[in-house]
Formats: C-alpha cells, sequence, structure tokens
C-alpha cells in the first residue's frame, strides 16, 4: 500500500518504507508527535486479523499473554516464543468482539500468519494478514491527533500501548522512578486506504517514523524489528511488564520463562545509553559496544531525541558493570556513551527457595 502522506510538502521517504522518514523537521515533528498534535503513518507496521468464536482462547494456549477472558476494547500485547523461551513474534492485541486485530511489525507478518494457521488444527478460528488495513500511531487520547483519528479516519479498531503500566500478570525489573514509560500515550489506529488518504488530507500535523521511533526509545520501550535476535528472552528486554502474563497456564517456551524469572538470571540486559553528541554522530543499530576495548553488547535502536539528544537502546553481558565506560564503535569513530539501566544485573531469581543445610553441617550436628 503507497502513502498519501508521502505526498505531503517536504516529505522524505524511509529506507524500505512506504511512509516518510521526516517531513523536513524531525526534531519539531516529535514535540509535535509527543505533544499529541500530529500522528504517524506507522507503515512498518501490519494488520493481522484473526476472527472464529475460538480466537481468544486458541491465542490464550499458544501465546505468552492471557487472552482467554480479553474484554472488547481493552488493547494488550503477545509474544510467541520457541521451546527453549526465546521470542519469535511479538503483537499489540485489541479484540472487538468479533475479531482480535494483532499489529505485527511488517517485516515479521507473513511468518507469524503462516506460523498461526498451522497451528489452527480443529479451532474455530481464521488467520488473515489485511493489506488493505493500514496502521497510524498518535500520542493522548484526548489530542487534536485523537481526535482527527475519530473524526477523519473512521478507525476500524485502536490499540492503546499497555506500557505506561505494569500488566496484570507481569513484572517490572526496572527499579527508576518513575519509570520512562509510566507518561507514554501511545495509539495505533487500524484505518481503511480510503481512510488513510482522508487523513491525510484533513490537515492535521503529520511526523515521520523517524520522531515515533525517538519517543519509543525514550520510553524504553523494546520492539521485535529491533531488540530481538535468536537468543533474546523477554526477561532481557524487561517485557514481562506488559507481554508475559506470569500465572496463566502452559504454552510453548513458558518452563523458560518460569525458570529465568524464579531461579536464575538473563544472560543479557537492556539499557538506556546517553550518547556523546558532540561530533553530531548517531551510532546506529548493530553498532558494537565496547568497554576497555572489549565487546560488551551492540546497539539496538537510536534516534536523536528533541529534548535528551542522542540516545540509545542496547542489550550488553549482563556481568557489565553499570557505571563502565562504554563506547559505540562507527565508521566514523567511537562514540562515548554512559549507561542507565533498565534490567539490573540482578534480575530474576524471583523466588524464595530456603537455603537447606549442607549434608556436613547436618552431620556434625
Amino acid at each position: 500500500m503507497g502513502s498519501p502522506f508521502a505526498a505531503l510538502p517536504g516529505a522524505v521517504m524511509a529506507d524500505g518504507s512506504a511512509a516518510p522518514a521526516h517531513y523536513g523537521a524531525p526534531l519539531r515533528e516529535q514535540a509535535l508527535l509527543d505533544a499529541g498534535e500530529a500522528l504517524v503513518h506507522a507503515a512498518d507496521r501490519a494488520v493481522v486479523e484473526v476472527a472464529g468464536e475460538d480466537r481468544l482462547t486458541w491465542l490464550d494456549s499458544i501465546t505468552s499473554q492471557a487472552l482467554g477472558a480479553l474484554e472488547p476494547g481493552r488493547s494488550t500485547e503477545l509474544l510467541v516464543l520457541d521451546p527453549h523461551g526465546h521470542i519469535e513474534h511479538a503483537a499489540s492485541v485489541v479484540d472487538d468482539g468479533e475479531r482480535a486485530w494483532l499489529i505485527v511489525d511488517a517485516d515479521g507478518a507473513d511468518t507469524l500468519v503462516a506460523w498461526l494457521r498451522r497451528m489452527v488444527f480443529r479451532s474455530r478460528v481464521s488467520v488473515e494478514r489485511r493489506d488493505d488495513l493500514a496502521v497510524v500511531g498518535y500520542a493522548r487520547s484526548e489530542s487534536p491527533a485523537a481526535r482527527a483519528v475519530l473524526e477523519h479516519g473512521a478507525p476500524v479498531a485502536t490499540w492503546r500501548d499497555p506500557w505506561d503500566a505494569v500488566s496484570v500478570g507481569g513484572h517490572q525489573y526496572a527499579v527508576v522512578v518513575p519509570h520512562p514509560g509510566a507518561g507514554r500515550e501511545w495509539h495505533e489506529a487500524i484505518v481503511t486506504e480510503g481512510g488513510l488518504a482522508v487523513l491525510a488530507a484533513s490537515g492535521i500535523a503529520a511526523a515521520g517514523l523517524l520522531a515515533a521511533e525517538a519517543l519509543r526509545i525514550a520510553a524504553w520501550r523494546p520492539r521485535r524489528a529491533n531488540e530481538v535476535d535468536a537468543r533474546t528472552l523477554p526477561h532481557e528486554l524487561d517485557w514481562l511488564r506488559t507481554a508475559v502474563h506470569l500465572n496463566k497456564g502452559c504454552y510453548r517456551g513458558q518452563e523458560t520463562v518460569a525458570k529465568v524469572h524464579n531461579l536464575g538470571h538473563p544472560p543479557r540486559r537492556l539499557v538506556f545509553l546517553h550518547l556523546d553528541g558532540s561530533d553530531t554522530v548517531l551510532p546506529g543499530p548493530g553498532a558494537v559496544v565496547t568497554a576497555d576495548g572489549a565487546e560488551v553488547g551492540r546497539i539496538t535502536s537510536s534516534a536523536l531525541h528533541h529534548e535528551d539528544g542522542p540516545i540509545a537502546l542496547a542489550v550488553v553481558k549482563r556481568s557489565l558493570a553499570v557505571d563502565a565506560p562504554l563506547q559505540a564503535l562507527t565508521d566514523d569513530g567511537p562514540v562515548a556513551a554512559s549507561q542507565q539501566e533498565i534490567v539490573p544485573r540482578d534480575a530474576g531469581a524471583a523466588a524464595s527457595v530456603p537455603r537447606l543445610p549442607r549434608l556436613s553441617s547436618r552431620a556434625r550436628g
């Protein structure tokens, strides 16, 4: 689907996307988007429709989230894990009473749809990728952007990001108060092609994909397309906050989720990086992070924020000292970075396991 927003003045297209990266003023666009005065065509997101009377109990049985009693209009998110607890897919979820709408990163949508269809068996469900629908993002439920979407976009459904609080059944490892996600009032509305065109022509300010990414990074919000690799556990990204229900029934990967949370520690951890901006060099995703010359992790997302300057998310070794001086390597030379802890080094081991006396101690008694 082409983007009618690409025809707006100043539009600069994002690589590999149908939507603009920005419209000539990325920092101003961020500020407007954050204030709810602009919206973004999230062409890097795709829509999957799950219909049928068994849809919620079926999704509940194969994913990390408790969905069996999901009320119409309530937003949540889920993860699909492999048998060893590694993240394979992530989806934002909202149900309208007849269909469950999944909003997913577009680059993994076809693979997710294929996997879901293989898991149907005798369940009364159908799974379809809806390329005739688009996603627009905006902040604040009471805002000019929200009103524009309702009045001009005629949304099929709207998902509200649950990242502003710990979901029921979830667990937060980050200890900072307030959490940067606490003020995140992010929404993603599903609209038709016609609704998207009307929105583009409505006069509401437009922001590019770069603006939405900067706000996401500042909120410490993980994303499958950026933060996840073949080894990623939900714990490493603090994704137990909103995407995993720790008290629900069995699903693939649950044993690892429980073991790491209750008895172990995630081998890696997500950190927030403040980057040196003096040389105007922004390390991109994949940039190696070093401490004392040794590789300790990699940047997963980065942005120039309208208030905080150059920032990034990175996944690093659990053992990395919190106060270690860091550098991100780029083709233009190293960029100094300081880390702010998201997932602490001692995350996990949440169960209160009694320490038994050693046999030798009992024998002496």
